[in-house]
């Protein structure tokens, strides 16, 4: 069956964000949390440094509707680059309801910075705003009129 899933990149802090995002969510990862330390030795390429070993090569959450929030550590040690946070990708979620909608909301704002609050808007929805404490950028818009 095919899918869309949002992959997030961190610079070292993917573990800290996703278990932010299980406890928002209620949700248990899909599958172990891999780490740079499980990646095998391969002919030709350098070792993972050893303060690069703890760091998530790949982390999958279910959240809502199916969708997938995957997330990596980025390290130039490792070949990749550094993440750079901008406002040029929103997870953009639709809950059923406008007590869920206040309710994750409320928790993915928590030491973050709310751009929009959630109000009724022009074409009947509920909708709002935020960048976490990570960087990332979330909108919400509920249909569940009052």
């Amino acid at each position: 069956m095919s899918s869309v899933s949002t992959y997030l990149n961190f610079n070292g802090n993917t573990a800290e964000a996703f278990e932010f995002y299980k406890s928002v969510f209620g949700t248990d990862f899909a599958g172990p949390v891999m780490r740079m330390s499980d990646i095998p030795p391969t002919e030709g390429m350098p070792p993972v440094a050893e303060a690069d070993k703890n760091m998530v090569m790949h982390v999958a959450l279910p959240i809502l509707g199916g969708h997938m929030l995957m997330g990596t550590d980025t390290s130039e040690s490792c070949g990749g680059r550094v993440a750079t946070f901008g406002n040029n990708v929103h997870i953009s979620l639709l809950p059923d309801t406008r007590k869920e909608t206040d309710q994750l909301f409320s928790a993915l704002s928590e030491g973050g910075t709310v751009t929009m609050p959630l109000a009724d808007m022009f074409w009947g929805d509920y909708f709002g705003s935020l960048t976490d404490k990570f960087g990332v950028h979330w909108m919400f818009n509920c249909s569940e009129k009052k």
